[in-house]
């Protein structure tokens, strides 16, 4: 039977939302009685499983915020199937440094080398580092951003991809943009500029940009002038993998 100092005890630690402490602190006074634990270990066992469980939690909200499409990490990607990129190059990006240096990253190549995946785990290594990210495809950020300036909502849903410190932009270049979707995606590479950062992917040589943009070369000049400025490009080269199967029989 509980004690009212027990019950008060537990209902403070709900006040204060210590759900670690509230569910474990009886099991690790036992603990502490058996192991001869002092009471600075017995707090600091009750304090280390709180912040780990506080932790983890934050990690999974920022994943759930991100809207990754399918989790990818490094260690899934097949080395062995792109002709040609720079291993090295990616394993440093998996630092981190671009993210407080608000500096972007564009990998580049044909369809199915594994550009999406190394921007998805790339996205995903930042989130488990503390850093706020939104994966969203270009098309579908074009999209919204046009919807809601028919409905006067443009600088509020501008804010949701200028918020993140990092924005992962896949498949740029994919489909071609007419001239008010190309002005809504400067604005977001504009605004974002030394401020946050991107990664993007594209299929599109930077020399071909102005047929994403609606032959548009000026608008192109300029979105690359913000992206590269502050940027490490990864070229990959290779036959797609999603055609595996039917490359190999």
């Amino acid at each position: 039977m509980k004690t009212n100092n027990s019950t008060a005890l537990i209902d403070q630690l709900d006040y204060l939302q210590l759900p670690f402490m509230k569910a474990h602190h009886s099991e690790l006074a036992g603990e502490a009685g058996r192991q001869n634990w002092d009471h600075q270990e017995y707090l600091r066992r009750l304090v280390d499983g709180e912040f780990s469980q506080r932790q983890q939690r934050c990690i999974e909200r920022r994943i759930k915020a991100a809207r990754f499409p399918v989790l990818k990490t490094l260690e899934q990607f097949r080395w062995d199937w792109p002709k040609k990129i720079n291993r090295l190059q990616v394993q440093n990006l998996f630092r981190l440094e671009f993210v407080p240096q608000k500096a972007n990253v564009i990998f580049l190549g044909t369809v199915g080398v594994g550009k999406t995946h190394l921007a998805t785990a790339l996205g995903y290594a930042a989130c488990l580092e503390g850093h706020s990210v939104l994966f969203a495809d270009a098309i579908a950020v074009v999209n919204d951003l046009m919807a809601a300036q028919k409905t006067g909502s443009l600088k509020r849903a501008l804010k949701k991809y200028l918020r993140p410190q990092t924005l992962c932009l896949d498949e740029v270049g994919y489909l071609a943009i007419d001239q008010g979707g190309a002005d809504l995606l400067f604005q977001v590479i504009s605004q974002r500029y030394e401020r946050g950062s991107i990664i993007l992917t594209t299929n599109k040589p930077f020399k071909q940009w102005s047929s994403i943009f609606n032959n548009d070369s000026t608008i192109a000049s300029a979105v690359l002038d913000r992206l590269l400025h502050h940027a490490e490009t990864v070229i990959i080269e290779g036959r797609s993998y999603r055609m595996k199967d039917q490359i190999e029989s």
